[in-house]
């Protein structure tokens, strides 16, 4: 058959382009190492909390707790929790941004680009298995006051560090913000941070978590 040392050279520098695409597409899936899922139940216990039934910090009235899910549920059967959380947060976000929205800095709900990215992915992978997300839905439903540490650690979402960390956290001169120290980047500890931080503000009176990156 002759010669086929060429051939092994090819298909072994092919499964070498495979093994990297491969490496980097799930780099991509999960940016700086982080949980998508972890980020997500923040995102969300924060967005249900700030609801106009809760603390008032964005013009949603129970639309993640069970009248939100009566309405939803008609449409979206198996679904409906990711509709519900999809509208509470978008509305979170925006309302934050126009709160405080610094430049060189992330917030829970503005954070690098490939991580907004990979979240985007993560809700369509979700939508395709709701079932196991059911649990952690229908516990929130009725966390719409109280306290918000409380709630994130009853979750497993923070840790008792975290908590201890967010203690000596204040709110900006005009009390729109709290400034996490130092700098640094999207991490699971300063995601955590950044949730817990919101306990800081007040009913009615929004003060945005935000940490100025690295770069």
């Amino acid at each position: 058959m002759g010669d086929t040392s060429g051939y092994s050279s090819i298909e072994g520098s092919t499964q070498g382009e495979r093994n990297r695409e491969a490496a980097q597409e799930e780099a991509r899936g999960k940016p700086m190492n982080i949980d998508l899922d972890h980020l997500i139940k923040l995102r969300v216990t924060v967005a249900r909390y700030g609801e106009m039934d809760g603390a008032g910090w964005w013009n949603t009235q129970g639309v993640l707790g069970k009248a939100g899910r009566s309405v939803l549920a008609r449409g979206f059967p198996a679904t409906h929790w990711f509709a519900q959380a999809r509208i509470v947060c978008a509305v979170a976000t925006a309302r934050c941004a126009a709160v405080f929205s610094p430049p060189g800095c992330f917030t829970l709900w503005s954070l690098p680009a490939e991580i907004e990215d990979a979240i985007s992915r993560q809700w369509s992978a979700m939508c395709r298995k709701p079932e196991g997300w059911a649990p952690f839905f229908e516990d929130l439903a009725s966390r719409n006051s109280g306290d918000l540490l409380r709630h994130l650690k009853e979750q497993n979402l923070i840790d008792d560090k975290t908590a201890e960390a967010v203690v000596p956290l204040r709110r900006s001169a005009e009390g729109k913000a709290v400034a996490l120290p130092g700098t640094g980047q999207a991490t699971r500890a300063t995601l955590m941070l950044l949730a817990g931080g919101f306990s800081k503000g007040e009913k009615q009176n929004l003060a945005v978590p935000y940490l100025r990156s690295e770069s």
